[in-house]
């Protein structure tokens, strides 16, 4: 009996590769195996086939048999033989070598056209009758003939149904326009027109699913459900597939949806290694449809949830390890990267995933709707544990630093994917890691102000669901206020960092480790926002508290003496800074060795320092020597080598090579965008340095267009207001006057002092020195005493924040003197310095 058309059945381009197959006169190939997941509609496709093939008058004998296990292919084949051999109807093994033997081709006989179609078998090894009896063993393959044609359907991909002349054809989902026509179809039959924009959504909700499409069509029918609706209840975690089923299935098909792939499931965990298919798509099932990574899946704390939930499979029921009160629970067998790859390969041969090793980030995809109806088959329990299982799988892929931004990318969306699926579990009993070091991964790929954007979320989730003074809450607030400092905004980072201070200090105590850090953070955001004197008052307070409560040689002690050497240099004392550096570097040797990142960070601002103390050459040999180590302790493309290259390539511009130092920037550029992506930040600010050093080398016009290049990429990817963006609005003034325009240069100047004052404030130093930049600028356009004047405006506003003796100020004072002079005198060159 060959299946009834379904309703609204749409022609599909599977069914013209059908066709094409045997065109030209029964030549080309013979067997055609149609293999497809659960649901994409194989039986119905193969049905129409051999219907038109049978009105088409091409037919002599026709046979369809439901191949689901061995005795119904048996006892369809004993019937055909039985009616065209005449064989013995009580040998039904018999009866099938019979009929096999006669569909083979004889000399001189009419030829029989005929066409087997064995529908939706389930196992390979089914097709073999006695495969241990010798005597007795024989295939239910059909024998080739030039007459004959077999087609089979199947959810299974193993090598022994395909070659030797059998032709492959994968059948997939529907189209998107296919979905439409169908829903549209199916329901304007019965009289129901639907908005074409909530079908098209109802079609993308279920992932282009014939049979979910056909059984919505039937649900909205029968129910009078409108589809926004369903798409409602669809969405609902609350409500299960087996709820959104019709009370009739349509189109005489076996299964609701819940259900179509319990069977494969079931199989799939017979499979070797046994037991393991079905925990490995319960973690699937919470992660993202579109791409897995491989190693989220077999990396040890996948392999550990494994491990405890193998299952014993016998017919439709999984058995799961049980705690029995009382009793020594035995340790589970351990599971291995190659059991784990097996269980995915398993379940890549019954179609309930796509497993490409290949494609390493996006490795395993798996059907939404099958992801829905493994979810549905969890208790509450155990769906919080595989979701916290997939939690601490996705942490221990993610790597410390993200070198790789497409595997950071997916790991990314895995977790979005989780957080859809499983919140709840995700915040018992705390906030799970992943959280937050998605927020961080959003941060460091220099998507600022949605990492911003997802801490306000997860401060605000955690606040509501764990209460305003958990840890937790604090947590994510501190993080929340330091991607606002890195967005730019240090002073509201700031009193962000000030008011999680008081909490922390009632809620945890002053010399919690937390609350400690928060000070390191809020003196680092003070300085940030132009009080380089307060912060590095504040990290020599927060040292006296640590030496006090962790010791001298704690990380985080060590980690404060860096900062405070920091912001000494910022202040102006670059020599105390170098020595400073000097100091902490002989303990990170003796406490943590020569080859610790933070060791070798440290010589990185030794290096900068004794730079900027002065000495440029000692810098030079200094990051040359460091680079050599970092190649050997970190790799070549580990970012804090890449930064020490970019530092390199500063100081060599610094000490008199520019050209050396453009070609060390550009090579390093070109690692960079292959490493870290174009839109970091570290990529970015290297195309700014190479940009400035073109300009030193005696090309200020290629400078100013490289300026401009990054400027519009500047604000694609960090938004307008970005201290980086305007950084790079400054440069382009200064290099644009120094190419000849400097009314132009003047204008760009005064444009970007506005929007700093904005932004900044009056106060900040990058305020300051634009203005010095923009009275330098005057001068050189010909207004020397408005220029003197605006450095006498600005010598004040320096006196006051940063102090008579800080560099600026020096810096100010010299400018003055020199527009006063050229205010005096002949209209000429002003003897003027730049910051």
């Amino acid at each position: 009996m060959v299946p009834s058309p379904a309703r609204s059945f749409q022609h599909r381009a599977e069914a013209d590769r059908l066709r094409a197959a045997v065109a030209g006169g029964g030549t080309a190939v013979l067997c055609q195996v149609l293999t497809g997941m659960g649901g994409v509609g194989k039986t119905q496709l193969a049905a129409d086939y051999a219907r038109a093939a049978w009105d088409d008058g091409g037919l002599d004998v026709l046979v369809w048999v439901t191949a689901s296990a061995q005795s119904p292919v048996v006892s369809g084949y004993a019937q055909a033989g039985i009616e065209l051999c005449g064989a013995h109807p009580d040998d039904p093994d018999q009866a099938a070598k019979e009929f096999l033997a006669w569909l083979a081709p004889k000399p001189g006989q009419r030829p029989c056209r005929w066409l087997i179609v064995l529908d939706d078998v389930a196992d390979p090894s089914d097709l073999i009758v006695h495969p241990d009896d010798p005597g007795n063993r024989y295939s239910l393959w059909p024998p080739a003939s030039p007459h004959g044609r077999v087609l089979l359907t199947t959810r299974r991909r193993d090598a022994a149904l395909f070659g030797q002349g059998r032709l492959r054809i994968e059948v997939g989902l529907f189209t998107a326009d296919e979905s439409v026509a169908y829903l549209t179809a199916s329901l304007n039959a019965q009289g129901r027109i639907e908005p074409a924009d909530q079908l098209t959504a109802l079609a993308r909700d279920l992932g282009h699913l014939p049979l979910a499409l056909a059984q919505a069509a039937a649900y909205l029918i029968d129910s009078a459900e409108t589809a926004a609706t369903y798409r409602d209840l669809l969405a609902d975690r609350a409500t299960k597939l087996t709820d959104l089923a019709p009370e009739a299935l349509p189109d005489e098909q076996a299964a609701a949806l819940a259900a179509a792939w319990s069977l494969s499931i079931d199989r799939a965990d017979t499979l070797r290694p046994a037991g393991l298919a079905r925990p490995m798509l319960e973690l699937a099932a919470l992660l993202d449809a579109n791409g897995i990574p491989q190693d989220v899946l077999t990396g040890r704390r996948a392999r550990t949830h494994l491990a405890a939930h193998r299952t014993t499979a016998g017919p439709g029921r999984a058995w799961r390890p049980k705690w029995w009160p009382g009793r020594r629970q035995r340790p589970a067998a351990p599971v291995t990267p190659e059991e784990a790859f097996g269980a995915l390969r398993a379940l890549d041969r019954l179609s309930l995933i796509n497993h490409t090793p290949g494609a390493p980030h996006q490795a395993v995809r798996v059907h939404q709707l099958i992801q829905r109806a493994t979810r549905d088959t969890l208790t509450p329990d155990q769906h919080d544990h595989a979701a916290r299982a997939a939690a601490d799988a996705l942490m221990a892929a993610w790597p410390a630093v993200e070198r790789d931004t497409d595997l950071a990318q997916s790991l990314r969306t895995n977790t979005d994917a989780l957080i859809r699926h499983a919140a709840d579990a995700l915040y018992r009993p705390g906030v799970h890691a992943v959280l937050y070091r998605l927020g961080r991964s959003l941060g460091e790929s220099g998507q600022v102000t949605a990492a911003i954007d997802y801490f306000q979320d997860l401060a605000t989730t955690t606040g509501s669901r764990l209460g305003p003074d958990h840890p937790n809450m604090l947590t994510a607030r501190n993080n929340l206020a330091g991607w606002r400092g890195e967005a730019g905004d240090a002073a509201g980072a700031a009193q962000a960092f000030t008011d999680l201070l008081v909490d922390q200090v009632r809620v945890l105590g002053p010399d919690n480790p937390d609350t400690l850090t928060t000070r390191n953070n809020l003196a680092t955001m003070r300085g940030e926002a132009g009080d380089a004197a307060g912060a590095a008052q504040a990290f020599a307070d927060l040292l006296a508290d640590q030496m006090r409560v962790l010791g001298p040689d704690h990380p985080y002690t060590l980690t404060t003496r860096n900062n405070l050497a920091i912001w000494r240099g910022r202040a102006g004392d670059a020599a105390g800074a170098a020595q400073a550096f000097a100091d902490l570097l002989a303990d990170l040797v003796r406490v943590l060795g020569p080859d610790h990142p933070n060791t070798l960070s440290t010589r990185i601002n030794l290096a900068s320092w004794q730079g900027e103390a002065g000495d440029a050459a000692g810098a030079v040999q200094a990051f040359t020597d460091l680079l050599a180590d970092q190649v050997q302790v970190l790799g070549p493309d580990h970012p804090h080598t890449l930064t020490t290259r970019n530092n390199l390539a500063s100081w060599q511009g610094q000490a008199g090579d520019p050209a050396g130092a453009v070609q060390a920037f550009t090579d390093l550029l070109a690692d960079q965008v292959q490493v870290l992506g174009p839109d970091h930040p570290h990529t970015l600010a290297t195309r700014n340095n190479l940009a400035t050093m073109r300009g030193q080398a005696g090309d200020p016009t290629g400078a100013a267009q490289a300026f401009a290049d990054l400027l519009a990429d500047r604000v694609r990817v960090l938004g307008p207001d970005h201290p980086d963006t305007l950084t790079t609005r400054h440069n382009l003034a200064s290099w644009q006057g120094d190419a000849g325009n400097t009314a132009g240069a003047v204008q760009a100047l005064a444009d970007l002092l506005v929007d700093l004052v904005r932004v900044l404030g009056p106060d900040h130093p990058d305020t300051l020195v634009t203005r010095n930049n923009l009275a330098s600028w005057r001068g050189e356009a010909g207004d020397a005493a408005g220029a003197a004047q605006a450095f006498a405006d600005l010598l004040a506003d320096q006196m006051r924040v940063l102090g008579p003796d800080h560099p600026d100020t020096l810096i100010a004072r010299n400018n003055l003197a020199a527009m006063r002079r050229e205010a005096e005198t002949t209209p000429g060159t002003p003897g003027t310095d730049r910051s």
